[in-house]
This record gives structure tokens, sequence and C-alpha cells, in this order.
């Protein structure tokens, strides 16, 4: 497996990716966006964080990306962290190591505290998170609203 950074030339296939997932409450986004939207995002995360693509055989199966947490000067060492996978590509040790050296790469930057916001139900990704270092902090309760139900929100720091 081979991970770099992403580039905005990678919008495409970091959509095609995240398009698995825009009918579910794993996002609370409801509008896919367009590719010159995504491209947008990639510039602006990547600009203070690190913004990973996972590829395999020369193909992008996933990518992960932190982002500013809080907005006050004083959370300056606090990041979100995010990872999408192709769904053909999970269970098989690559969000781990995509996940790995995103932390690696905050740490590196002097983050303190990664944070994942994990939306309910999702056993699956609470516990890759926690496989990944994270511990369940606080659940937000009724947070979004999606599908027609409620969604609550289970906030993951990384221990």
């Amino acid at each position: 497996m081979e991970i770099r950074f992403a580039t905005a030339e990678d919008a495409g296939a970091l959509l095609a990716i995240y398009a698995q997932y825009i009918d579910t409450t794993i996002t609370f986004e409801t509008v896919l966006p367009s590719t010159d939207e995504f491209a947008d995002r990639i510039r602006s995360f990547s600009a203070f964080y690190p913004y990973l693509v996972a590829l395999e055989e020369g193909r992008i199966v996933g990518y992960a990306y932190a982002h500013r947490a809080f907005t006050r000067d004083a959370y300056r060492f606090d990041a979100e962290t995010t990872i999408y996978l192709d769904r053909n590509w999970q269970h098989r040790g690559v969000g781990l190591e995509l996940y790995g050296r995103l932390l690696d790469c905050l740490r590196r930057m002097n983050v303190v505290n990664a944070y994942a916001l994990v939306t309910e139900p999702n056993r699956n990704s609470v516990y890759f998170h926690q496989k990944a270092g994270f511990r369940e902090f606080a659940t937000f309760t009724d947070t979004g609203y999606k599908n027609g139900r409620w969604i609550s929100v289970h906030d993951l720091p990384q221990e």
C-alpha cells in the first residue's frame, strides 16, 4: 500500500468513495458536493493539516484528514480526524495504517488531542477508532437530523 498527501486532482476519486456514504448517517451532509467543492475542501484542509490518501495498485481506496476542531486560539493543539474507505477495502488493515500515518503526522505537528466524531449506530466505526487508540468520551444525543430521524454522535478522543 502507498500512502501520500492528497491533492486537489484527487477530488474525483475521493468523491467517489464519499458518495458511498452520502445516503447514510455516517456523514451529516445531505447532498453530495461537486468535484470542484471537494477539491476546494482538500486545498483548504491540507493548507494546515495532513490530508492523506491510501492507494492499492495505483488506485485510491481511502482517505483520512484532519482539520481544526475548535476555533478559539487556545484549541490550536487539537484536531478533528476523519476517515473514509472504499467499502470494498474495509477490514483489510488499510484504515488502521492510513489513520496511524495521519495520527503520526499530527503528533509531529504538536497536536495534543485528536478527536473523532462517530455517528450511531455505527459500532464498527467505534470499534475501529478504539483499535486506533481512541476512547469513547461523550455522546451528543440527537445532534443531527437526516433521513427522517435524529442522529447521536460519540466523541472519541485519542488516548
